[in-house]
This record gives C-alpha cells, structure tokens and sequence, in this order.
C-alpha cells in the first residue's frame, strides 16, 4: 500500500475536528490531528488491521479508532481511501447514513 487519500468530505471532517479541539487547545487540536494520520500511517502497513462494522455498512470498510473518533476506510489496489473521520458517540444509524451515502 503506497498512500492514504481522503474523501472530500473526510478531509472536511478532521478540519472540523481540529477547529472544535482548538477553540480550547491548538496544540491538543494538531495531536489529534497527528494521532489520526499515524493511525493510518500504520493501517499503509498492515491495511486489513481495522476491524469491520457490519452494523454501519455493508461495503467491505475498516474501522479504527483514535481517543474517541472513528476512522473509516476502504482497502483499494495502490491505498487506503478514507471515507469519514467521525465522533465513534454518533448515532449508529447516522454513522450509517454518512458512510452509505459517501462513495
């Protein structure tokens, strides 16, 4: 696995994720931030280590959790495509909307 690339809408998710940590704490927003792109640093090397949420979706994703957000992510040919980095407290039948709905 060469890289990992993120949905538009997930790229917009860790943003919104770095802004909500910052208003109290820029440095605690930028670890986050750091934990979540080592995780899937990680995941390059070994992409089947997520484990699988049958409850969320249907399509073959991987699932890993960094403090307390949800990472979603297709294993494809050349990377890992990032479908959506969520807050793991959601509503479980959110979740599955946001993941059904993101391609």
């Amino acid at each position: 696995m060469s890289e990992f690339q993120f949905h538009p809408e997930a790229s917009l998710d860790v943003d919104e994720i770095w802004e909500f940590i910052a208003r109290k704490s820029p440095d605690s927003a930028d670890r986050v931030v750091t934990e979540i792109e080592d995780a899937l640093e990680r995941a390059l090397l070994l992409p089947f280590m997520g484990h699988v949420r049958p409850d969320l979706s249907s399509r073959p994703l991987r699932f890993l959790h960094v403090r307390e957000y949800l990472i979603a992510y297709a294993v494809e040919e050349n990377r890992l495509w990032v479908i959506a980095v969520l807050h793991g407290r959601r509503d479980p039948a959110l979740l599955s909307a946001i993941l059904n709905y993101r391609q």
